[in-house]
């Protein structure tokens, strides 16, 4: 007796081909890996992922946000699921030693020329999502309704999930009824990890700059010095989280940048701070901004600052919070397919996304959840010693998932978590409750 699931088969059906499609995968990733492209240049890889989806019938719209790529299924009546993958790397010098390593330079937004790596995986992220797409499409008749593939750009500095919703992402295409993303973590490739509630945290990130008076350095008195002035705010900015939080509050204020001056006997006109916010709360993050303003503001008075202080903002992450009844129907589908050890509870991560925008804006669920791409003798070696921590983490120039399992992981979680409303069951639930709401 066959006691698997109507949505259990359906997966069955679209991943029999997977073993067949993992070499084209693997050309594909180690391609996209060798040509790593910085946020919002993403021209390359975005042909790449319209090819794809054009060649597996999809009607693709290229250009959506800058370099943003939406491919559509329409696949009969049913519910319509947004799958998304971020395209975009970084500015950092891969030292990994892969045969496929990145050897690119590009110039930056500044014109800076700057080494390019893929050191946050989003090259697994673009594979994936190529993957997931040509099962489904290849496997029709196993689920009903419309699949959605996004291939984002610039998710790396905050802008582009913005820039495709400006571009009318919500008014050019069909409305999902929920949206899925994932993320290759440092974890054991095979593992999923994932929770209901907040998932990624919120980030702000800041410039201030401080304004003093020039002078000689043997001569302070006629200087208002903006060192000392910096060196003060830094200092205070400490207490914001230790002194103005609850010990059951959580929030990270990093200063990651201070400069100032150019010569050790001239005391500077101004110095410039960049600073990181991270809060798993709303109420949390408006206080601790909050706090930063008047930290900075009350420091320049009492320096006797010349005018106030600029603060502007950089970047600004929301935080990432998935639907409790979207993200258990996920991980009720992910547990009905994989062994029950590989399905883990997580708890919500330091890092940000602009993911949650696209949910939280269409007023729509919004699923976000972990694949691990350590290799898993080395990833249980790191546990047992206590130093996980240790291994090389997203944005390292050492950080390279293990093809395998990490990339079949990757696009069995998509076509799963997308068949839990496409698969037959899950798109008549979804048809049911339209029509009870009708």
């Amino acid at each position: 007796m066959n006691m698997r699931s109507p949505s259990t088969r359906s997966a069955d059906q679209v991943l029999v081909n997977l073993t067949n499609l993992l070499p084209d995968l693997e050309a594909l990733y180690t391609d996209v890996h060798a040509h790593p492209e910085l946020s919002m240049q993403e021209m390359r890889t975005a042909g790449l992922a319209a090819e794809r989806l054009r060649s597996a019938g999809f009607e693709v719209t290229t250009g959506v946000g800058n370099t943003g790529v939406v491919g559509l299924l329409r696949n009969g009546t049913g519910p319509t699921v947004m799958l998304r993958a971020d395209m975009d790397a970084l500015p950092v010098e891969e030292m990994t030693g892969l045969p496929y390593a990145s050897k690119v330079k590009s110039k930056d937004r500044d014109g800076n020329t700057v080494p390019v790596m893929h050191a946050c995986g989003h090259d697994m992220h673009v594979t994936w999502l190529a993957g997931a797409s040509k099962l489904l499409a290849q496997a029709r008749d196993a689920w009903s309704g419309t699949l959605m593939a996004v291939f984002q750009p610039a998710e790396e500095t905050a802008e582009g999930a913005r820039a495709m919703i400006d571009d009318g992402l919500f008014q050019r295409f069909p409305k999902p009824d929920v949206v899925l993303g994932q993320h290759v973590m440092v974890a054991s490739a095979g593992d999923i990890g994932g929770r209901t509630g907040t998932i990624t945290s919120a980030a702000d990130s800041l410039q201030i700059r401080l304004f003093g008076r020039g002078a000689h350095g043997s001569m302070p008195q006629a200087s208002i010095d903006p060192v000392v002035m910096a060196a003060a705010t830094v200092m205070r900015l400490q207490t914001i989280v230790s002194r103005e939080l609850s010990p059951n509050e959580a929030a990270v204020v990093t200063i990651g940048s201070l400069q100032a001056g150019t010569k050790e006997n001239v005391i500077p006109d101004e110095a410039v701070i960049k600073l990181n916010v991270r809060s798993y709360d709303e109420g949390v993050r408006k206080r601790v901004l909050a706090a930063i303003d008047r930290i900075v503001n009350a420091e320049c008075a009492a320096s006797g600052a010349p005018k106030p202080p600029e603060i502007t903002t950089l970047d600004s992450y929301p935080l990432g919070v998935n639907s409790e009844v979207a993200s258990q129907r996920v991980a009720d589908a992910f547990r009905a397919h994989f062994a029950a050890e590989r399905v883990r509870h997580t708890g919500p991560t330091s890092a940000s996304e602009d993911f949650g925008s696209f949910g939280a804006e269409w007023h729509v669920p919004a699923v976000f959840w972990f694949v691990g791409g350590t290799d898993p003798g080395t990833y249980a070696q790191a546990k047992a010693a206590g130093e996980v921590n240790k291994l090389p983490s997203n944005h390292s120039p050492f950080f390279a998932p293990v093809l395998h399992p990490t990339l079949e992981t990757g696009v069995e979680t998509m076509v799963v978590g997308a068949l839990a409303w496409l698969g037959k069951d899950g798109a008549a639930a979804a048809t049911g409750q339209a029509e009870a709401r009708s």
